[in-house]
Formats: structure tokens, sequence, C-alpha cells
């Protein structure tokens, strides 16, 4: 008990009375239930949150480890090593009410629209609820900086960001309580005896123990995103991660975003993270889906209408209309999960009463309370707008390698397999349950998986796994034949001890079917959990139509928890409007485009052009298989596109080292290896018809110059061998005897000025966001006194001026 006393002086400045601490120095810190005196104490000497917070910790001791505990009971003696785990929980959650109390608060949002403010999307509300200069409104094409409210890594991603955060000089994370970090990529018990799975292992108890971390869970606990959409992110929020499929909690109505590793460190770092606001799509969703369909049928039918990299490329997709209220929480996590392979920045959905329901019933009181509902104004302007009847959606398969060659199962019957997967995080808990389900069915008909292929059941998280069991569908997963395996990726990332062999063709309900995803020569097709299930007793793509069509209804709903659909007429939550600061509504609400500098210093590119294709992903650019073991430029570049294009990194030691390529360059995971690759392969620029979002991204925070040109007389001409010279200052590039013009954001700019974000932070500290998005002029103004002088301005100066 002294030691917990110190901690609550040095914590949080509390000393108690002489008496009262004499008391409590007599009690031995043996039991969970030794705490209540201490607790008593601190109510009565008026310190309620410190209280509140060491029963918080009571409660989360007691939790069965497969909800995130640590399984123990009150009244049980405490080992000396649970002591220990007990007084680092305490001093955890003692430091997040310090990091909570660092933080300013946001402004309490409006009951209405203030008059004359424009219209805004569902995305632009949640922007400008948390943009740190508080002006009420936002449009597409402002660069600002918001406060951020989650930041999210996984354990291959974290070990790219922990190497950012020393080259920062460590200098402490924004908040203790809002970073979740997942085990799952390459953490699994088969393989952590490897020697680059034990250094991801520490890495990961080294940030808990660094940073005291409240919401470490450790080791194949979750799939990253699984436990964060179902018991953390709440509507309204911004939530940045160090992977691709951050969108899933979209699903809630927060707005997600997958970035690279290196700008979501300097968000870790900061607490903010700087945007050139993006147009939003507006996916209408009308009509009810036939029974049994979920969100991965619905996704890949929005795939095959509207086709990938498209109407969502560099947009935002929110999904709207009527239909909400037939897909459930689950079903939206499936489609906001798969908007990264359509091509959005992230997808969200309006919140609504499904949402309030889902984030209600969470049991913690702490990750409910924040919610914010807001919903786009009927005069929001959309990049455009498109309807999916939801009544024409079928069970799907998307062929391998492209997500959007997608067929009804009805075509593709009898289809071989060698393996069938179930998992991954787009695959939700409803979507297991369903599989399950399924499967039962089939049995009771008397059918029988057959000896052939490899049949693998993955849950997204251990609560889930506890759902199968209590359930028993994991009894009908092991009796059709399936293996069920620990929560992580599995197959679907191919980089752990789940591999699928060289020309297997395979049926997975995970979200991403590139060429080698699943294992180097593999072939995966995507389809939803009851389509795999139905097609594993044969090991045949089979309909799982039929199968459906006999469960019972009652049963299903009762096991998913999920009410039917009604208008009660209670109203659960009012929608709400940002608020600002000194809010004007006049014409400059209408949008500021970002310019380039045209100052910045001289700088010319020179070398031979490398022609590529079309959907450069990142996976085939920093193949998964060498991510774990190669930490530089130059390690990582040995391996660039050695799968797809086994000849580029020889032709770029020739001096073809000019990329040109064409839609999407770097789509596909968020892996900023991908630019890393490049680098080490000695690129000096990529010019391409248009870059992945989180790709876009990285590539001036890591310092290399990308171009982006639409012209098709450019690509007539820039042929393999071509010669270019680039002129960074002039924004013109010339390729035989040629000239097209190119243009960067103002940020772009700057951090290719910098050599990148980690070197601006070393120029600009925790304000570096703040600093950089801040417009700026170098051109010559002239003061009231009639001098002439050139300097850097504010706008607000030149106005004031």
């Amino acid at each position: 008990m002294d030691r917990l006393l110190g901690l609550l002086k040095t914590a949080r400045g509390i000393r108690l009375d002489e008496s009262t601490h004499l008391a409590l120095q007599s009690i031995t810190l043996d039991t969970l239930t030794s705490l209540t005196p201490l607790i008593r104490a601190l109510e009565s000497h008026s310190h309620p949150l410190e209280a509140r917070t060491l029963t918080d910790v009571i409660t989360l001791c007691t939790k069965a480890t497969d909800f995130g505990g640590l399984g123990l009971t009150p009244s049980t003696p405490l080992s000396p090593s649970q002591q220990v785990e007990v007084l680092f929980l305490i001093s955890a959650w003692l430091e997040s009410l310090n990091s909570s109390e660092r933080t300013a608060p946001y402004l309490t949002p409006l009951p209405s629209r203030p008059p004359g403010r424009r219209g805004m999307t569902l995305t632009e509300k949640i922007f400008a609820a948390r943009d740190v200069e508080r002006r009420g409104w936002v449009a597409p094409g402002r660069t600002m900086t918001v406060s951020v409210d989650w930041i999210l890594a996984s354990d291959a991603s974290w070990s790219s960001m922990e190497r950012t955060y020393r080259q920062l000089e460590k200098p402490g994370i924004w908040r203790n309580d809002r970073f979740w970090l997942a085990l799952d990529h390459v953490v699994d018990p088969r393989i952590n005896g490897r020697p680059e799975v034990q250094k991801l292992i520490e890495l990961g108890e080294k940030a808990r123990k660094d940073f005291k971390m409240t919401e470490y869970q450790g080791q194949n606990f979750t799939i990253l995103h699984t436990e964060y959409y179902r018991e953390r992110a709440e509507p309204g929020m911004i939530t940045i991660g160090s992977d691709s499929h951050t969108c899933s909690s979209g699903a809630v109505g927060c707005l997600s975003i997958g970035l690279g590793a290196t700008d979501v460190t300097l968000a870790l770092v900061t607490g903010e993270i700087w945007f050139k606001i993006p147009e939003c799509v507006n996916i209408r969703l009308v009509g009810e889906p036939p029974l049994g369909i979920g969100g991965k049928d619905v996704i890949l039918y929005i795939l095959q209408q509207l086709r990938r990299n498209t109407v969502a490329a560099d947009r935002v997709v929110e999904y709207t209309g009527p239909g909400l209220k037939y897909l459930s929480s689950d079903a939206r996590f499936a489609i906001a999960n798969m908007t990264t392979e359509f091509g959005g920045i992230t997808g969200i959905f309006v919140p609504d009463d499904t949402t309030h329901d889902f984030v209600s019933a969470r049991k913690s009181p702490k990750h409910k309370s924040n919610s914010t509902y807001f919903q786009p104004d009927e005069d929001a302007e959309y990049a455009s707008t498109h309807e999916i009847d939801l009544s024409n959606v079928r069970p799907f398969i998307a062929k391998y390698p492209n997500p959007d060659d997608v067929f009804p199962v009805s075509e593709l019957v009898g289809t071989e397999l060698d393996g069938c997967f179930i998992g991954a995080c787009t695959t939700a808990e409803e979507d297991i349950l369903l599989g399950g389900l399924g499967l039962e069915q089939g049995l009771k008909m008397g059918m029988k998986p057959t000896g052939k292929g490899t049949r693998k059941v993955v849950p997204g998280s251990k609560p889930i796994r506890n759902r199968l069991e209590e359930t028993g569908l994991a009894d009908v997963y092991r009796a059709a034949g399936f293996e069920i395996g620990i929560p992580g990726c599995s197959y679907c990332v191919g980089m752990s001890a789940d591999r699928a062999g060289e020309g297997e063709v395979w049926l997975s309900s995970q979200n991403r079917n590139f060429e080698n995803r699943m294992g180097r020569g593999s072939i995966g097709n995507l389809a939803s959990s009851a389509t795999v299930a139905a097609s594993s007793f044969r090991m045949q793509v089979a309909d799982p139509t039929p199968l459906i069509e006999k469960i019972d209804m009652a049963r299903w709903n009762q096991i998913q928890r999920r009410k039917p659909v009604a208008d009660s007429g209670v109203v659960k939550f009012q929608y709400v409007e940002p608020a600002g600061e000194g809010e004007h509504a006049t014409g400059e609400q209408q949008g500021e485009k970002s310019g380039s500098n045209p100052n910045v210093s001289s700088d010319l590119i020179s070398g031979k052009v490398q022609v590529l294709g079309e959907y450069i992903d990142t996976d085939a650019l920093a193949p998964a298989q060498f991510l774990i073991h190669s930490h530089s430029n130059e390690a990582i570049g040995q391996h660039c596109l050695e799968y797809t294009h086994p000849d580029f990194r020889e032709k770029a030691k020739q001096g073809f080292n000019i990329v040109v390529a064409g839609k999407a360059f770097g789509c596909g995971s968020s892996r900023q290896e991908a630019v890393m690759a490049l680098l080490g392969c000695g690129i000096k620029c990529v010019i391409a018809q248009s870059f992945a979002f989180i790709y876009s991204r990285n590539q001036p925070s890591l310092g290399l110059v990308g171009i982006v040109i639409t012209d098709p007389a450019f690509y007539e001409l820039a042929v393999d061998g071509a010669e270019i010279l680039v002129d960074l200052e002039a924004n013109r590039l010339e390729v035989k005897e040629k000239e097209f013009g190119f243009d960067f954001s103002e940020m772009e700019r700057k951090l290719m000025d910098l050599g990148g974000i980690t070197q601006a932070f070393h120029k600009y500290g925790k304000e570096t966001f703040q600093t950089m998005c801040k417009p700026h002029s170098t051109k010559v103004f002239y003061k009231p006194d009639g001098a002439a002088k050139l300097e850097e301005a504010t706008k607000k100066e030149v106005l004031a001026w």
C-alpha cells in the first residue's frame, strides 16, 4: 500500500491527511478487496476521479481473460506477479486521468445549424468538430489540422512506427488511454519462437510498459479492428490507424482513416494530423436484402456495379438511405471494411438507432459516453450519388485477383477448391455465426466433409470465439472438418503461420484477393462466410441459399441478439451540429484550394522511364513475407516487385529510375514499406494517372516525389527507356521535347522541401501540423507605409495591412 500511496502522490499530487495515511500504510495489498479502504478514503477526501479509477481497475482485474481481464476474484490472495500487474494497471489508469486532463475539450455541439453556414456532409461535420482552429465548418480542398480521438496499430505496423518514434527521439505520446495496439498480423503461438516474431512481441510489451497503455490486450486477443469497433469506436470520433482497413469502424459513424506508419506515429505523439479535406461520394442504399444476405455480399455487389478505384477514388464514401435499417452493425462493418477495396479513403455510415443500440450495449461507460451524432445536411454537396438496391443482392464471389471481378455464386457452382477459410477482419461475429448455422443445416441433411482440402475458421477475437463455444457452433465447425484458429489475420495476410500453397485455389471470406496475398502463387477468391461454409463440404463452390432457407430464424435472431426491424417512435439520441468560434458565413466557406509554393528551391530530377501498369498494389511493391526482416529502405528494396516484376530492380540499377504507371498506384495495404522499397531501389520519382490515398500520403512523408499527370499524350511519349527531366521548381517535366505541367498541394511541397515528416517534427516539434497547415505566402507585399518587403506572411496579416 505504501507504493500505491506514493503513486497517488507522484501521479496525481494527492497527499491524504496524516492519520488516514498512517492507517492505510498498515494495509497489505494482498487481495483486490484490500483496495476498498483506500477507495473510501479518496471519496471522503474529495478525490472521486481517483476513487472511480481504482474501482474500474478492480472491475478490469475480475473480468475473464477472454474478455480482456485478469480473471481474478476480489478475495483471492494475489501472487507477487499479480500484485505487480495490479499496481501497473493502477499507475496506467491514473496516468489516463492526466492524459485526459491535458487534452483540450471539444466545443459543445450545437442543437441546430447556424444561419448562413454551408451544408456539409457527415464527414465534413466530423472534421469540423475536430478542427483545431474551431471554425465550425469545412469544405473540400481546405488543408487543416484536426485533433484525433484514437490511434490504432498492429504488430506489423508498430515495428515501423517504433523506429519512427526513436527517430523522433522518443518525445512521449499524446494519450496513454487512446492507443490500441493489437498483436495480430504475425504473432502466432506456432511461430513465436522465431527471433523476428519474438522481437515483435517484445516491442508490443515494451510499448505497454513505456507508455503505460490502458488498452493493451497482448497476443492474439483480437484482430486489430474487431474489438476496437465492437467496444471502443464511437460516433463522431476520428480514428487514425496504420492499417488500410482502419475504415472498418465507419460502421458506427466513426471517421476511421488508415495512413502510413510515419503519419500515424506523428498523430500518436501530437494528438493531431493534417488533412486536405476530401470530396465525398454518397452511396444511397434502398430496398430490403434477401434472407441471410449480410455485409460481404452487399459490398461485393457495390464493387460489381461501380467498380473499384472509380467513383470512390480519393473520396470518402458515405452510406445513407432507407435501406440502412435492414443492415446490422456487423453488416455495416463488413461494408465499411472493404471500402478500401472499393478505392475510398474510408467508408462511414450515418449513425442511427442501430448504431445507438450497438454502442449502448457495451459494458464500459468509458466507451459509450463520448458519442456525437451527426448527419449530412439535405443540401450537402457530394461529388456524386449512386443508388444501390439491396433487394438485388445475392450470394457473390469475387474472382482472383480483383475484388471487383464479381459474379453470382450460381455462375461458378462446382468450381474445384483446395481450401476454405472463414476469418479475417472483414468477417464479423454475425458472419461466423451464420456460417456455423449453415454448416449445421448441412450436417442435419446428411452432408459430410470430403477428405480433400483444408478448412479453417478464425474468429476475430477471443470474445467471438467464446460466443462460438457458448452457442455450440464451435462443435458444428469441428464436425464439418474445420480447424478453429486463434484470433489473427491468418491466411488473409499470408505472412504468419498460415499460408496457402502455390497453385492452390481457395474460397475465403477475407477482404483482399490480390496476387500472392494468401501465400506465394496461391489463388484466392472472395465470398461471404455462408458461401464458404456451403462450399466446404465437397470442396466445390456451392450456393448457400438452400442451407440458409432451412435455418430457424427465431434461433438465428436469438443467437445474434438482433431485434426485429421496427420504428418504436422513441427518440434515443439527437443529431447535432459542430460548433465554431467566431464563425462568419462568408464566401470563404465555399472552400480553399491549396496551391503549391512557387518559391521553393530549384530541384531537377532526370532519369529513364520504367513503365508499370494499373493498380500496382503495395502487397507487390513490398511483399508481406519480407516485411518483418527488412528495417531499411535498402533491405526492403531488394524485394521490390520481386514476384510480379522480377526485372524491376535490375532495370532501376541501370538508370530506369523514374516509374510511370496507370491508375491507383499504391492501392492495397497501408504499408509504408512500399515507398521505402522504391527508394531502396534507387527510384527518384513516380508518375501516375492517380495514386491510392494512403500511398499518396506516404510519398511526401518519406521524401519520394510523386506526380499525377492525367494527359493521355504524356503516356504515349513516356515509354520504357524514354528520358525525362522533372523541374520541381517550375512544376514542369519534359519528355521527348514536349512539356507537361503538374502541381503539388502546399503540404506536399513543404514536406518535400524539409525531406519528410520526421525532419518536419525535428524542426517544429509537437506543433508540426498546426505550423505547417498555416497558409503562407512568400510574395512581395506593400505595407501601408509604402515600403516593400519580401517576407512570409499569413493571409490574416496581409488583410490587416
